[in-house]
């Protein structure tokens, strides 16, 4: 295992000199960066310790145009080296990385004053005895300041020794960064000729061996591992640290800066997180948020059962971001702002697939706050507890070996898993209907029935389970147990979902608007309900009734319309992989709606994506849904009367 140390500091305080005096690397691999005396990109070193281990460094710029890409460096670091110029003291972007290693959580590491051999000892004592101050606010603090001069090594060898002490206090928190499976962040990406595409990155969790087969996250492709390199020498095995991967399996424009190979069952890609910041924002806020090696702008949600404050003095938020993220629970990232008074916030990831509809009724201070101890913790039966109760109703993998665990699902085979139920909603609902709505059901099934015992208008979306869960609510059905309303089924007695159609001036609205966006190329779903009058509640109506599919937040088409283009779709995936740019032609549309269709035919199986283009999935022969993605993802539109998020 080794240690990742990053550098920090202001430019042209000797962040890169002071690493090529250490491990005898130029960390600046760009002529660019050579030509200009300063380091754009992140840069890469490592050195060799007496004991035989070695450290890995990660050289990041010093501007502030370059913050951006200081965090793809800082993002995948065990341990931290804050760079002050002795002659010129601590400086704004001192301040800045200081920051945002501080929002980062990075515990471990020490400060280095260099260029003691310019000021003088009663200057360079000056500036230690300041940086000495600084560090003393931020989860840096006690760490030690040392001084040194790069050019005559003054202090170098005293350095060497602090580093390798470093290594052992965090070698522990390097382990533990991710769960069972292995992970890395790509930072880059090349072509090698007659290899193929290659990636480094910081690898986490477990050891990866040459063979092994990884997904690409976001996206979910699997990919193989033809070599591993470590210090560009090939081995059988890497464990944690700096690692080069020659891989298989996808295209290399697939493979970029931001994505993450993973065999982590945990990381999964998303686009809405439940986080804990370490500081309140105001809601609908702005900010980029940089996580790994990636970033993307994001809106915090601040508002309703949103607007957590937790009891070890966080604040619960929603992100939403602009773009999927590869995630895991436990993460921490930073948020970054233009504006405001806190223009740097960390955040530890709590949840990357946040309740929804009914279930956000659960979302209380308590729950969240139970999460958070939980993962805190790294106690894996009451993290899994948490989740239970803060969603109703779970999704688990069952080990072959292991015993059977309250919940529904199948029984314990590989690759099996079980939906586990939280005990206010199996009491309040019957327990046959759980067993039996359990068979084969999916996650999606179970949160529909939980959220039915937290209130009784929700419903089932048919089209959302699988072929298993089909047969056991049908069996239901046909034994009075379930009653079944248009595309949907719920339990008997309960009150269905207020119809908004009963307004004849909103069910003309709703018509115009199923009306207006049943076209290949829609207008956008905002726009569209402005011309036509229709509401809120009548867009959800619509959606829930199966007359619109929502694919994006901005993008819908009339149901009939969607099931045309893409059973069209399918039918050209069948003779030959369909492209975007063939079925943008087929169409007569543009790539936004073509990628927004085949997207989602996608996720739902009914195409599958491969380096030639996309093909039948495995659930081709199911046919084109009915229904939207808010159908699929579990409880029927948010039937608590609240807007989707």
């Amino acid at each position: 295992m080794t240690v990742v140390i990053g550098t920090a500091g202001h430019i042209d305080h000797g962040k890169t000199t002071l690493l090529r005096a250490l491990t005898g690397i130029d960390a600046d691999r760009l002529p660019e960066e050579r030509r200009r005396g300063m380091t754009i990109d992140v840069g890469y070193a490592h050195m060799a310790l007496p004991d035989g281990g070695e450290l890995d460094f990660v050289d990041v710029p010093g501007h502030d145009r370059l913050v951006g890409n200081m965090l793809v460096g800082a993002g995948e670091i065990d341990a931290a080296m804050l760079v002050v110029a002795a002659d010129d003291g601590p400086r704004a972007q001192t301040l800045e990385h200081l920051a945002l290693l501080d929002a980062l959580g990075i515990r471990h590491g020490l400060a280095v004053v260099t260029k003691a051999d310019l000021a003088g000892p009663e200057r360079t004592s000056e500036v230690v005895a300041a940086v000495g101050r600084l560090l003393g606010g931020t989860s840096l603090a006690g760490v030690p300041v040392f001084e040194v001069s790069s050019l005559d090594g003054r202090g170098i060898d005293a350095l060497r020794v602090a580093l390798a002490s470093v290594r052992d206090r965090a070698a522990g928190s390097a382990a533990a960064r991710t769960g069972g499976g292995s992970r890395l962040a790509i930072d880059r990406v090349f072509l090698v000729k007659g290899r193929g595409a290659v990636v480094t990155g910081t690898l986490r969790g477990a050891p990866l061996a040459r063979g092994a087969t990884m997904r690409l996250v976001p996206g979910d492709r699997s990919v193989r591992i033809r070599e591993v390199q470590v210090h560009g020498s090939e081995v059988a095995i890497a464990a944690t640290g700096r690692t080069a991967l020659n891989v298989a399996g996808v295209e290399s424009d697939d493979l970029h800066r931001g994505s993450v190979l993973a065999d982590d069952a945990s990381v999964v890609g998303s686009d809405r997180l439940l986080v804990a910041l370490a500081m309140p924002l105001p809601d609908r806020a702005r900010a980029r948020v940089h996580l790994g090696t990636a970033a993307t702008d994001a809106v915090v949600g601040r508002s309703g059962r949103d607007a957590l404050d937790l009891a070890d003095g966080t604040f619960a938020a929603i992100l939403r971001l602009s773009s999927p993220l590869a995630v895991a629970a436990g993460d921490r990232l930073v948020l970054r702002r233009t504006s405001g008074a806190d223009r740097i916030v960390g955040a530890a990831v709590l949840d990357v697939a946040p309740p929804r509809g009914v279930s956000r009724r659960r979302q209380s201070s308590e729950r969240v706050g139970a999460l958070a101890v939980a993962l805190a913790a790294g106690d894996d039966p009451g993290l899994a507890a948490a989740r239970v109760e803060l969603h109703g109703a779970t999704e688990v993998p069952v080990r072959a070996d292991a015993a059977r665990g309250p919940g529904i699902g199948p029984g314990a085979r590989p690759g099996a898993t079980r939906v586990d139920v939280a005990p206010d909603v199996a009491e309040a609902v019957d327990a046959a209907i759980l067993a039996a709505v359990g068979t084969g059901a999916t996650l999606t099934v179970a949160r529909a029935v939980a959220a039915q015992a937290l209130r009784r208008t929700a419903t089932i979306g048919r089209a959302a389970a699988t072929s298993a869960s089909v047969v056991a609510v049908d069996r239901l059905v046909a034994e009075d147990r379930l009653i079944r309303d248009g595309v949907e089924v719920r339990l008997p007695g309960s009150v269905a979902a207020v119809v908004a159609a009963e307004d004849p001036v909103l069910a003309a609205a709703m018509d115009r608007l199923e009306r207006a966006i049943a076209m290949a190329a829609p207008p956008a779903l905002a726009e569209a309900a402005r011309a036509t009058g229709c509401t809120p509640t009548g867009i959800r109506d619509l959606e829930r009734r199966g007359r619109i599919v929502i694919l994006e937040p901005d993008l819908a088409y009339a149901a009939s319309t969607y099931r045309e283009i893409a059973a069209r779709a399918v039918a050209m995936a069948t003779v030959t992989p369909l492209t975007p740019a063939a079925f943008r032609d087929e169409t007569g549309t543009s790539r936004r709606y073509v990628m927004a269709i085949l997207a989602d035919l996608d996720r739902r199986g009914i195409l599958r994506r491969t380096p030639d283009g996309h093909v039948p999935g495995p659930r081709a022969s199911v046919g084109i849904p009915a229904s939207g993605p808010a159908v699929a993802e579990g409880v029927a539109g948010s039937v608590d009367g609240s807007p989707p998020r």
